[in-house]
């Protein structure tokens, strides 16, 4: 069965090679060690030979409540998608209605103690609910890199889901993580928005990012340019969390 994660990035923090900048955002002084890529800009993907159908349903009540779905496919079978801005529990509910209206099973890790409340925990388990202990997050990045490229080799779909920000509250910028698997594994990254502005949801932009943070970010920010959260004063800016910046954050879908 195709999977679409929703993953904490609480734990994946910036990555080596950055320095630090005034407002809490990373400035990149190379590219990932762990990647080869050479300083290229990300290259958009607008081929989307993935198609899939979801529920009418599901639409029928975005479009009830003023949301109208945007997606018109996927560039690859695996790949990372990062859904912004996350400043609401209510973006949970349009989240899991989109889902079900462009016809992804989905599964996304959540705290692991919100599936101890009861009956609740019981639902977001029904709903496709993993829990996560933060405290062991140790190989996070290196696993959901390794699952993309198993995905691949089969043949299998697999699209790994990230909030970059990691929590509702404002945040100083975004956790690293999503550029980190994306990068390492070699998929496309999709950019997912929940635009309470305009009242849209879904995939907009597909990249291949080129590796180096500095200029992968500058192209995200630019297509992310108007897009407002429920509460906009709570939308992380685009860049990457300084090392300094303060550890904290909530499942990335709530």
């Amino acid at each position: 069965m195709p999977a679409l994660v929703f993953a904490d990035t609480s734990s994946m923090g910036p990555a080596a090679g950055a320095g630090l900048v005034a407002d809490g955002c990373m400035k990149a002084t190379g590219l990932d060690p762990q990647t080869s890529a050479a300083r290229r800009p990300p290259e958009d993907l607008p081929q989307r030979p993935i198609q899939l159908r979801g529920s009418r349903l599901a639409r029928a009540l975005l479009r009830l409540g003023g949301w109208q779905v945007d997606f018109d496919g996927l560039p690859a079978a695996q790949g990372v998608l990062i859904v912004y801005p996350h400043t609401s529990n209510w973006d949970f509910i349009i989240g899991i209605l989109a889902k079900w209206s462009i016809g992804i099973p989905v599964a996304f890790w959540g705290k692991h103690t919100l599936f101890a409340v009861p009956l609740f925990g019981r639902w977001l388990r029904w709903v496709g609910g993993v829990p996560l202990d933060r405290s062991a997050p140790a190989g996070v990045v290196s696993a959901m890199v390794q699952r993309l490229q198993a995905a691949r080799e089969q043949g299998g779909f697999f699209w790994l889901a990230l909030s970059p920000e990691g929590t509702r509250r404002w945040m100083p910028g975004w956790r690293s993580g999503f550029h980190r698997v994306a990068v390492q594994a070699d998929v496309p990254l999709a950019l997912a928005h929940l635009d309470w502005g305009r009242r849209r949801v879904g995939v907009g932009t597909c990249l291949r990012l080129g590796g180096h943070e500095d200029l992968d970010m500058a192209e995200i920010e630019r297509r992310y340019a108007g897009v407002r959260g429920f509460h906009v004063e709570f939308a992380a800016p685009v860049c990457l969390l300084a090392r300094t910046a303060p550890p904290g954050g909530d499942a990335a879908v709530r």
